[in-house]
Formats: structure tokens, sequence, C-alpha cells
């Protein structure tokens, strides 16, 4: 009776050993939503346009390290070589980290330079519904210092360049009068995405430099619309309006007079919502192509 007993109690004790035993939940603390942009990210766009106008200045840069060394090294001919080898090298890091701020400022007027191309339009009822959306979303993604200004034109198209030390969006009357609100949410969203991530400076000035589009799309980004648009739906919390948004601009054919296939929106195309605007088919091998950004968030 005993050895039964026994026995019973083993397979009850072996039952109760193969349950999973309960595991406490340990949050990470270093963990971060890949939607937030890091600050890592945010300052390599931000460094981008030095660290190209550096790459532009190597040759100079090389021979004037070179100078410096051997200049340097002369004490062995005439003592006071070195004192003038160190004086070459602080001359010019002092006149490159001017040049690296010229470079940068070039970006600023792109928006005193957009005004000049544009009339202004829109009703009433559209800029109070722009200033509306626009100062909520500021609010969100703690952007300040931004003046809204419909323009006359009959493209889809949204941009937020700097002014100066402030902001201007440019939004098409087109796009406030065609556009349900929660698409003019997913576009303004989306410009302003572009500077939490920090890319303000380097499209602007991929815009304003006269060099070939190859260069100032490297200068620009490849995929930073994409990303941007993934920072804007996760604020929003409905990339549909956002897709939608896309969606039309995808399936717009513009007028031949639109400044959207004109040459200067060729050059600063960097700076506005539909990179590709006069692109006449889509292209769904570039992550920056309207139709596949509205794929992506479509599927998210």
């Amino acid at each position: 009776m005993a050895t039964k007993q026994r026995s019973r109690n083993r397979r009850h004790n072996s039952s109760r050993d193969r349950t999973q035993r309960y595991v406490a939940p340990v949050l990470d603390p270093s963990w971060q939503s890949p939607y937030i942009p890091s600050s890592a990210e945010r300052h390599a766009n931000l460094k981008a346009v030095r660290t190209f106008a550096r790459r532009k200045k190597m040759p100079q840069t090389i021979i004037v390290a070179a100078v410096s060394v051997l200049l340097i090294v002369g004490f062995l001919v005439v003592a006071w070589l070195p004192a003038v080898g160190v004086a070459v090298a602080a001359l010019y890091a002092w006149d490159l980290h001017r040049s690296d701020a010229r470079f940068e400022r070039r970006g600023l007027t792109i928006g005193a330079t957009l005004l000049d191309q544009f009339h202004a339009g829109g009703t009433n009822e559209d800029r109070q519904r722009l200033a509306i959306v626009l100062d909520r979303l500021s609010a969100t993604f703690g952007v300040d210092g931004v003046s809204a200004l419909i323009v006359e034109e009959s493209g889809y198209n949204a941009a937020l360049v700097p002014n100066g030390d402030k902001y201007s969006l440019f939004v098409t009357n087109s796009l406030m009068s065609d556009f349900e609100l929660i698409e003019l949410e997913g576009v303004v969203a989306h410009c302003l995405a572009r500077e939490r991530l920090g890319l303000l400076t380097r499209e602007s000035v991929a815009g304003a430099i006269s060099m070939n589009d190859e260069v100032r799309r490297a200068l620009a980004g490849t995929g930073t619309a994409y990303r941007a648009d993934e920072v804007a739906a996760a604020a929003i919390r409905y990339p549909l309006g956002l897709a939608g948004a896309l969606r039309k601009c995808a399936s717009q054919e513009l007028a031949t007079t639109s400044y959207f296939r004109s040459p200067s929106y060729a050059q600063s195309r960097w700076i506005w919502f539909n990179i590709w605007s006069d692109r006449p088919q889509s292209d769904l091998s570039d992550l920056d192509d309207a139709e596949l950004r509205a794929l992506a968030l479509e599927e998210w």
C-alpha cells in the first residue's frame, strides 16, 4: 500500500514539474521605438552637410597638411619653421570651419526663393484649416517658428523649408482643396517629421547648390522621404491618411505649365513632400517613390 502511494506521489510530482514556471517580465530600459528619431540619427543628418563640404575640400586639406608637416619637421634646417607650420595649420583649420558654416547657410534662403516663384492662393477657410492642423502637429513634433503659406499651383505638393532662423511651410492650393483632413494631417506631419529627423539642412542645401543631380541626391539622402513617412505615421497613428495623400500625388497628371515640371523644381525637388512629381511612371525600386511609399503605409 505504501509503495502504491509513493508511486502516485512521484507521478503527481513529475506532472507538476513539467509545467512552465512563471517568469516575471523585465523591461529593457535601453529599448527605443524605431519610429522615434534617435539622437544619433538626427546628429548624422545634421552632420551630413559639413561632411559633404569637407569631402569637397579634401585635396586642399591634404596639400595643406603635407606642407604643415614639412614645415614642422623643418626645425632640422631652420629653427623657426615649426612655428610657421603650426600657424599654417591653425589658419587653415579656422578657414575650414568658416567655410563649413557658409556652406550650411546656403540653404537658409530657399524659403525666400520659393516665395518669389509662387503667388499666394487658397481661401480664408483653407488658411484657417491649415493653421489649426499645423498648430496641433507642431506641438506633437516639438517644432516652433513655422509660418504656413498656401500657394497657387495645380500640382499636389508641400514643403517645409528654412527661412532664415525660422521655417516656412508651403502647401499648394490644389492640395488644400482636394485632400481630406486626415490626408492633409499626414502631409503636414511628414514635413514636420523631416525637421525632427534633422533632414532640412541637408535637403535645402542640396536644392541650393549648383551640381549634378547625382551629387545633390547623395547630399539630400536616399530613402529620407520613406523614413519621414514612418515617423509621421507613428505620430498621427493613422498611416492610411498619409497613404491616401501619397496615392493622390502618385496618380495626378501635371499640367505642362506646373511648377513641378520646371527646372527650378528639378533642382529643389529634395525639399518637397512628393520628390518625384515629374516622374512619368512610378519606380517601385526607389524608396522615395510616392506609390511605393503608399504601398508600404497600406501594409503597415
